[in-house]
Order: structure tokens, then C-alpha cells, then sequence
């Protein structure tokens, strides 16, 4: 820890010694105007400018630029005018540089305090031994100062409230203290003034589901979703989305959710083993559930006109989907009209999802599924959830197959034009 503290001071130091030497080693000209003084650190900035370029650490144009870009900023400061000596005096004010140089490392210090982990340095100064109700002082302490910290930040909010960085910091202050009610406030605050933000999303559905229970059901799973939709690799609202299916025993959902993490983070990160834990369990439940496939079998076996199988979506356009999206799984004659002889409706969350279309799906009372030899079985994800197809609509078909194969395969694997 005392390493830790000497590295952060010399950072301090160096910091606080960065921004104040323009004012430790200004023209000491008591008559020093305001303009002059500008045009008295913009050299500086040349200087240094050129010191870099016969160093060779910036090549000649990047050194033309950036000059110009300092001449530029000097006309919009002082004017195409010369410095003059007339005007208000300019002198170096010796509590400025005191109070500027104490308040730096005290605000990188309240910073800390509260995005941090002052708990870290509290537990490791405290020898094992003397950890226990009675040695609980310092971090009661430390727990009062990120309060005070989060109320300050809570005030400056209330008066300045367009300010979504704030709230999402509020909201996470709050949830590290446990205050979820408060956290759900402040990221509400924060998603109404960025409403397409997938990692505020997540954070609120999160922070609101543990102020209600830890329970994603509602307005959580709502928020979920919108965080999908507007990232589909966002790796907090697919862990999320994966908890919502699961807690509903969609296992293959919750799975398809976790195994999009797996591909997105690093094989060896804590998301990659955390999600792949997950998954064996869900696999795990899925084989002491009844399949999805066995009504399938069972209807299969009453001779009735039928097409069965799965609809599947390929891993390159699952970013593409929202779980409640609309998949539309039809049949169509493979020689004749091209009317749905039967149709059945389900959502993106339920795929890879098993299928039966029979003559109780038929939009026609003349056009069944009974009525043909042979179909084509059509598989559509629609973003409108309108039965004809739309530009973007994702979708995919089988062969030529006829009425009563079971077991076949639909793949989504195009994206209608």
C-alpha cells in the first residue's frame, strides 16, 4: 500500500507542477497585461513545439499544424492586435498557486473515493488480527466519506440535471452502496437524456431489478431489450437477456444469449468462464426437461399431413435480432400459388425453435397442407412483425421436400433486399 500511496504522489506532484509552472515562471513585469501574458505561454508552446521537432518526435507537418493551430487560438484570444502594457495588471497571485496546488491531489482524491476501491487499501493497512467490530473505525469512515462524496455529487446534479455522465455515475455510486431504489432513479435520469445508450440500459435494468427483488421480470427485461437493440454484443445485457431466459426454462434461449458472450470477450476473461459455467448448466437442465421436439414425435405418429423440424438462425446474423423480434415459420406448395398453406408464429428469443405445421394452421379453408405432395418450408425473422416480408427482414428456406418429412432443417442465412 505505501507503494501504491508514493506512486500516486509523485503522479500529484508532477501533475500539480505541469499546471502551474505558467504561473511559477511568468514575466514577472507587474505591468504584464492580460493579452501579454496569453501571448507569453503561447510562445511557450512554440518553443516547446520546436524542441520536439529537432528531437524528432513529430515529423515537419505535424509540426506545421500544430503551430498553426496555436496561432489560431492566440487571434481568438487576444486579437490580431500587438500585446500592450495598457490594460489591467497581470501578476501571479500567491494563494492561487497555493489553493490550485492543494486542490488538485484533493480532488483526484475525492475522485478515487468514489469511482475507486478505497475498501482495497482500507482492508490490506489492516492486519488480519485486528479486523472485527472493534477495528471497524477506518472503514466506517471511508463509508462516510463516499457518502458525503455521492451526496455532493446528488446536489450539483439537482441543480445542474442535463448532465447524463453524472447520473450514470450517481447510478453507479448508489449501486456499490446497495442503494438500488436510488440507483434506478439515476440511471432513469441518465437513459432519458441518452436513451440509446446499451451500458446505461443494462446498468438500469440491473440496479432495477435488485431494487425489486432481484428480479428481472417487467421493466427490467423491457430495458434488456432495448439495450440488445441498440448493441447487440453489449456484454451486460446479453448476461442479462441469458437470465431472463433462463429463469423462464428457455434453456436453448439462455444458452444462444451466453454463448454470443463467449464469442465477443476473450477466451480466458471472468465473462468468457463465467458464461461458459452458465451454459453447461443450462445444457445440463435441457436434458432432464421433456424436448421441445417431442410433441413433434407425437404428432407425427397420428398420420395427419404435417412438416416438422427447426428453424434455425446462422451465428453471423444473430447480431442483427432483438429477442422479440417476430419469426414466421410457413409452408408453401412448391408448384402452385405461392399462399402460406400453413403458418406458425413464435419470437427470436425462442430460436433455435422446433416446428409443426399442419392443416390446423391453414389460412384458407382450400389451400391446406394436405392439399399438395410437396412444400417448401419458409423461415422469416421481421422486424415490423407484418406477415409480408420487408426490406431487412432476415430469412432462409429448405428444399423441396414432401408433406410429412420430419426432422428438417430451416436455416435463416439472408436478409431480404
Amino acid at each position: 500500500m505505501s507503494a501504491f500511496f508514493l506512486l500516486g504522489a509523485l503522479l500529484a506532484v508532477g501533475a500539480v507542477f505541469h499546471i502551474l509552472r505558467p504561473l511559477l515562471w511568468a514575466p514577472r513585469r507587474a505591468g504584464l497585461s492580460h493579452d501579454s501574458a496569453n501571448l507569453a505561454l503561447y510562445r511557450e508552446q512554440e518553443r516547446e513545439l520546436e524542441a520536439d521537432l529537432r528531437a524528432g518526435m513529430i515529423a515537419t507537418a505535424q509540426y506545421e499544424q500544430a503551430r498553426g493551430e496555436i496561432e489560431s487560438r492566440l487571434i481568438e484570444d487576444i486579437g490580431e492586435k500587438a500585446p500592450s502594457a495598457a490594460g489591467a495588471p497581470y501578476a501571479r497571485s500567491p494563494t492561487a498557486v497555493v489553493a490550485l496546488a492543494m486542490a488538485i491531489p484533493l480532488c483526484a482524491l475525492g475522485i478515487y473515493l468514489v469511482i475507486g476501491a478505497p475498501q482495497a487499501l482500507i482492508a490490506a493497512a489492516v492486519p488480519p488480527a485486528a479486523e472485527g467490530p472493534s477495528s471497524g473505525s477506518p472503514h466506517e469512515v471511508s463509508q462516510e466519506q463516499i457518502g458525503a462524496m455521492v451526496a455532493r455529487l446528488a446536489a450539483k446534479l439537482q441543480e445542474h440535471p442535463a448532465n447524463p455522465d453524472g447520473w450514470a455515475m450517481l447510478g453507479r455510486s448508489y449501486h456499490m452502496l446497495g442503494r438500488y431504489r436510488d440507483a434506478s432513479n439515476a440511471f432513469a435520469n441518465a437513459t432519458k437524456l441518452v436513451p440509446d445508450d446499451a451500458q446505461l440500459l443494462a446498468d438500469y435494468a440491473d440496479s432495477l431489478a435488485m431494487a425489486q427483488g432481484r428480479t428481472l421480470k417487467g421493466e427490467p427485461e423491457k430495458l434488456v431489450s432495448r439495450a440488445l437493440k441498440a448493441d447487440p454484443n453489449n456484454i451486460k445485457a446479453l448476461a442479462l437477456a441469458g437470465t431472463v431466459a433462463f429463469d423462464r426454462k428457455d434453456y436453448a434461449g439462455a444458452t444462444r444469449h451466453w454463448e454470443r458472450i463467449v464469442h465477443t470477450v476473450p477466451a480466458q476473461s471472468e465473462a468468457a468462464q463465467s458464461a461458459r459455467a452458465s451454459i453447461e448448466e443450462a445444457r445440463a437442465l435441457q436434458e432432464k426437461e421433456p424436448s421441445r421436439s417431442a410433441p413433434v414425435v407425437a404428432q407425427a405418429a397420428s398420420g395427419a399431413p404435417r412438416v416438422s423440424g427447426v428453424a434455425r438462425i446462422a451465428p453471423e446474423l444473430m447480431g442483427k435480432v432483438a429477442p422479440t423480434d417476430t419469426v414466421f415459420i410457413y409452408a408453401r406448395a412448391a408448384e402452385g400459388p405461392r399462399m402460406p398453406l400453413a403458418i406458425l408464429r413464435k419470437q427470436a428469443r425462442e430460436l433455435p425453435a422446433s416446428f409443426v405445421l399442419d392443416d390446423s394452421m391453414a389460412m384458407s379453408a382450400q389451400m391446406k397442407l394436405s392439399s399438395v405432395p410437396r412444400v417448401v418450408v419458409f423461415a422469416r425473422i421481421s422486424k415490423t412483425s407484418e406477415a409480408t416480408p420487408r426490406s431487412g427482414d432476415l430469412q432462409g428456406q429448405s428444399k423441396v421436400v414432401a408433406v410429412g418429412t420430419e426432422g428438417l432443417e430451416v436455416l435463416i442465412n439472408s436478409e431480404v433486399p
